[in-house]
């Protein structure tokens, strides 16, 4: 594991660097007051496991920015140029690590996966593959790259159904959670924010869904739902029935009676490397 920076717009950003050797590059986005470390920890570096060198990066102050218009805290409201620190990490660690530029993904959960959706509208050809837990697509109104030109790209989606922080259905958050996350706006379900980067895929073809295996006891069910068509980039959402405001895998998130239930019916890891075929 290696501690690392780089100077970004006159500042000093941090990210912590672990896995391979491997050309592919995952880059991890923690969610709204946490860091790389923090977030390593309460998932029980589940993302270690993957094929490829691994990167932890450090918000700013606790937080990306990640183009809400709505949002309230020092990163947005500060305008810091998350896209720009992407972009030197990756530089940096193709020269350092032999890395391919072509096969960076992208992992984000809550913040961290608006700041994916960012990534994915402002910054076209950066990504080879997003994935997004526990956030979904804000509005155009409420979105400052609302008018980005279609950029297709493989699209991963997870989201729990009784996620009480960032809701299922969408809509805007309530007073508590725009109070305690600084954050606002409307946002779309997410089985719209599914449909959305399909069509952005330029997929037409029907959505299948199909239930997949539950964990006894665990209290929770998953549902993949997948858009696919020939010569077009898919899109798949899980949708964890009973599911909170975390990420499914082996490790329990702490304080659930706040975020809810952690599913143990899938892994993150292991959905991010078969959807995206990350070999070493």
């Amino acid at each position: 594991m290696l501690r690392d920076s780089v100077e970004v717009g006159g500042r000093t950003r941090t990210y912590t660097v672990v896995g391979g050797p491997s050309k592919n590059l995952v880059l991890v986005f923690h969610g709204s007051k946490q860091n790389g470390r923090k977030h390593r920890d309460v998932t029980g570096a589940l993302f270690d496991k993957l094929p490829a060198v691994v990167v932890y990066l450090d918000g700013y102050r606790g937080n990306w920015n990640d183009a809400r218009r709505e949002s309230g805290f020092p990163a947005r409201v500060e305008n810091i140029d998350d896209v720009g620190f992407v972009r030197a990490v990756i530089a940096e660690l193709t020269a350092s690590h032999g890395v391919d530029p072509e096969k960076v993904f992208a992992i984000g959960y809550s913040n961290g996966g608006q700041m994916v959706m960012r990534l994915a509208h402002e910054a076209p050809g950066l990504l080879a593959g997003a994935a997004v837990v526990a956030a979904t697509m804000p509005v155009a109104e409420s979105f400052l790259f609302a008018d980005a030109p279609p950029a297709p790209l493989p699209v991963l989606l997870i989201h729990g159904t009784k996620d009480p922080i960032v809701s299922y259905h969408g809509g805007a958050p309530g007073w508590l959670t725009r109070t305690v996350f600084k954050f606002g706006g409307r946002s779309l379900s997410v089985p719209e924010t599914a449909a959305y980067f399909a069509a952005r895929n330029g997929i037409t073809a029907a959505a299948a869904s199909t239930r997949l295996p539950v964990t006894p006891g665990g209290g929770t069910s998953v549902e993949r739902t997948e858009y696919r068509e020939p010569g077009r980039p898919p899109v798949a959402l899980y949708t964890v029935h009973g599911g909170g405001h975390t990420i499914p895998g082996p490790r329990r998130a702490p304080a659930a009676f706040i975020v809810g239930r952690t599913s143990s019916d899938v892994d993150t890891a292991e959905l991010v490397t078969d959807f995206f075929g990350l070999t070493g």
